[in-house]
């Protein structure tokens, strides 16, 4: 099994060391291609018309200088051009939850997404800031990861990937998670202002609010969550509504 990782917080980051880890216990076939640094809620945006760099820091490996979207692209266009492609990608392990909102501007999640558009599988992976990490931490997330694939035929939809949050310690039950609503840059500090230009600051992090059933109280109570996205979001206008549009 081939399997591609690219994360949004950077080559060098904890998180998709040990993405890295769990994965080479599932294959020998790895590859890595993220971000030369982080790029935090870069959501699903790519790097056209402009010039990307892509450095090779190991056998199978490799820095970009895009967008956590871009290291699917550059992966897919240069990297296995002329071999097979992979037959999954894991995106993360992300440093801090991807909830509610994060749906859309995640770049953890915009890897997945992008990975869908090649026909690929894709899982997203995410994590409460500051985990208890644990020496058991690797050898859980193989397990999981093998269990998913091994039951692929139950999720591998077109235009569907997987998202999973995971608590502060490991080993956790995982549950299928309600999408809350828990909203992010809800506020804007004021740094400076010169006569009409004023610079703005929006803070990181969220109030962690949460409902029953959803990500956040999932996750407080130690479980691991599981939810399935889409892209498939649309919805074909009512007929009258069309024809009053139109005039027909």
């Amino acid at each position: 099994m081939r399997i591609l990782i690219a994360n949004d917080d950077g080559i060098d980051a904890p998180g998709i060391a040990l993405a890295e880890e769990a994965a080479r216990k599932l294959s020998d076939d790895v590859w890595v291609v993220a971000p030369e640094a982080k790029r935090t809620a870069a959501g699903s945006s790519l790097t056209v018309g402009r010039p990307l760099f892509m450095t090779e820091t190991a056998p199978q490996r490799f820095s970009c200088s895009g967008t956590p979207a871009d290291c699917v692209v550059t992966a897919m266009t240069w990297v296995f051009k002329d071999g097979a492609k992979p037959d999954l990608v894991l995106s993360g392990i992300n440093d801090g939850p991807n909830v509610a909102e994060d749906i859309a501007y995640s770049g953890t999640l915009g890897i997945a997404r992008e990975a869908t558009f090649w026909g690929i599988p894709a899982i997203g992976m995410s994590r409460v800031k500051n985990p208890q990490l644990g020496t058991d931490d690797t050898d859980y997330l193989a397990r999981l990861i093998g269990r998913l694939w091994q039951e692929r035929q139950h999720w591998v939809l077109y235009g569907h990937w997987l998202s999973i949050n995971l608590p502060a310690a490991l080993p956790a039950q995982l549950r299928q998670a309600r999408i809350g609503r828990d909203k992010i840059a809800s506020t804007s500090d004021v740094i400076s202002q010169n006569g009409a230009r004023t610079e703005l600051l929006v803070p990181r992090g969220r109030m962690g609010t949460g409902k029953d059933g959803d990500e956040n109280d999932l996750l407080g109570q130690g479980h691991a969550t599981l939810t399935r996205l889409s892209w498939l979001g649309h919805r074909t206008v009512d007929d009258a509504v069309m024809s009053a549009l139109t005039g027909k």
